[in-house]
């Protein structure tokens, strides 16, 4: 059953409850130290910004300390069950598809929220172990409670004196459990399954290309070090962004299971859909913005998007998180992109985006069907922006999204793949519509795309860009380098 609900990570919570409905469920099994930090930091020391931070710091997690695991083997016990790449299953469906079965969407669900943290004791060892001191030690002050329990990790926040500067810093402490390499590398020895699965739903399917993909980017996402490589590169290039803050990386404190950054206070999800409107659609062009000027400004993307990920300041402002899989493009994938966006929403030109889906492996040639019959398929992503006028996300718009991707009986379907550059293109895609759907944004998201746009690369159309412009102009060399 793992194997079969790893395949969510790459088509989303659709694919699988299409795969559920007809296949019988297949059976599956399931130090790097750093150098001396100095003497032990004093417990005297002035109240800062950075305690205030520390102290203030909101749990987005209540975690249960009866429930607590606190052997490394009782870890692996249960990663068969709660994390490692299943849980990527659960992170999707507490949001993507609300026209997904009630008891399924509650269930996987339920994979997210109740995940189980290691033991204080437990969490101290795997500091030790990683940076070769105990957290009293290393830290002014140590939470021993996680404030979040993720799929291959776990924060705790702690007050960390810099040896350098003499500075306090509130850090976020993300902490790898042990053996969830083991439980992942378990799944992927079974990914073959998973195309297997979907071959048989949607005939048109090369699965080995998006097998390759699911794996290189989930064994990535476990090495810690790259995903500070990853952060550092985002907050270098979203750095003085009026709404886009990403936290900085703490290089002292990093290792390849153990990843530190500034700690950051914020709203959650679940509060931010209780804000006003006009609050609600800041936040809702600033995940706009960010998603896509990641992609056309830096060439990537963070590709895990659930709400999770991120922390709400109001007027728009948002704090990203968590950039473990993160997708990087070549220029020949980009000009795709580009190429197809505007042959879709920009040129209306049907014949033009069929050629340029052939091209890029999307669409096998041949398809029995006429170019506006394949132009209306596909180009039901690009609705939101399709003309020029406000428009509202909706819940029911994200839903009938993936329903549409991944059904079966269109003919088109048969004839259509997932070619490796795309795999979480497609996550990223519905999972932002997804969250835009949840805020009821409003916006005219056609004129915004055009500024984002590089064939258009309109002057700024709403007070957020207003506000974004100056940034804007000092990241030209930074986006040039990056072609």
């Amino acid at each position: 059953m793992r194997t079969l609900r790893l395949a969510a990570v790459v088509v989303g919570v659709g694919a699988v409850a299409a795969a559920l409905r007809g296949t019988r469920r297949p059976r599956a099994q399931r130090n790097l130290e750093l150098a001396s930090l100095g003497a032990r930091v004093g417990t005297h020391y002035a109240t800062t910004a950075a305690r205030k931070v520390f102290a203030s710091a909101e749990r987005r997690v209540e975690l249960d300390e009866a429930r607590q695991l606190r052997t490394a083997e009782a870890v692996a016990e249960r990663l068969g069950n709660m994390k490692g790449a299943l849980m990527k299953l659960g992170q999707m469906a507490s949001y993507l598809d609300e026209g997904m079965p009630e008891a399924l969407r509650t269930s996987l669900a339920a994979l997210q929220s109740n995940a189980p943290p290691m033991s204080a004791e437990l969490a101290a060892d795997v500091v030790c172990a990683e940076l070769g001191a105990s957290p009293d030690e290393l830290f002014v002050e140590w939470d021993p409670q996680p404030i979040a329990a993720a799929s291959i990790g776990q924060v705790h926040r702690a007050l960390w004196r810099d040896p350098t500067t003499g500075a306090e810093r509130a850090v976020a402490v993300k902490l790898q459990y042990p053996g969830v390499d083991a439980a992942i590398e378990a799944d992927l020895r079974n990914a073959d399954l998973i195309g297997m699965l979907l071959k048989q739903g949607f005939g048109g399917l090369e699965p080995d290309e998006m097998v390759a993909e699911i794996r290189d980017r989930l064994r990535e996402e476990l090495d810690y070090r790259r995903e500070a490589a990853n952060q550092r590169q985002f907050a270098e290039f979203f750095r003085g962004h009026p709404t886009i803050h990403v936290p900085e990386v703490v290089e002292a404190l990093c290792t390849a299971r153990v990843f530190t950054t500034e700690l950051v206070d914020g709203a959650s999800w679940s509060t931010v859909l209780s804000w006003d409107q006009e609050q609600r659609d800041r936040i809702g062009e600033t995940l706009f913005r960010f998603v896509f000027r990641s992609l056309y400004g830096m060439h990537a993307f963070n590709g895990d998007p659930h709400p999770g990920n991120y922390l709400f300041h109001g007027d728009g402002r948002v704090s990203f998180l968590d950039f473990g899989l993160v997708k990087h493009f070549t220029a020949a994938e980009m000009d795709t992109f580009v190429a197809m966006v505007r042959s879709a929403a920009y040129d209306h030109d049907a014949t033009r985006f069929r050629a340029v889906v052939e091209h890029a492996g999307l669409l096998r040639p041949g398809a029995p069907a006429s170019d506006a019959e394949i132009g209306e398929y596909f180009g039901q992503f690009y609705e939101a922006v399709g003309e020029d006028r406000p428009v509202t996300w909706s819940p029911e718009y994200a839903s009938r999204i993936v329903r549409h991707t991944f059904d079966r009986a269109s003919p088109i379907s048969q004839y259509a793949t997932v070619p490796r550059p795309f795999v979480f293109i497609q996550r990223i895609n519905l999972g932002l519509y997804a969250l835009l759907g949840q805020l009821r944004a409003t916006g005219n998201y056609r004129r915004i795309a055009e500024e984002l746009w590089p064939f258009v690369a309109a002057p700024p159309s709403t007070p957020m860009a207003e506000a974004e412009a100056p940034w804007l102009a000092g990241r030209e060399p930074w986006r040039a380098q990056c072609r």
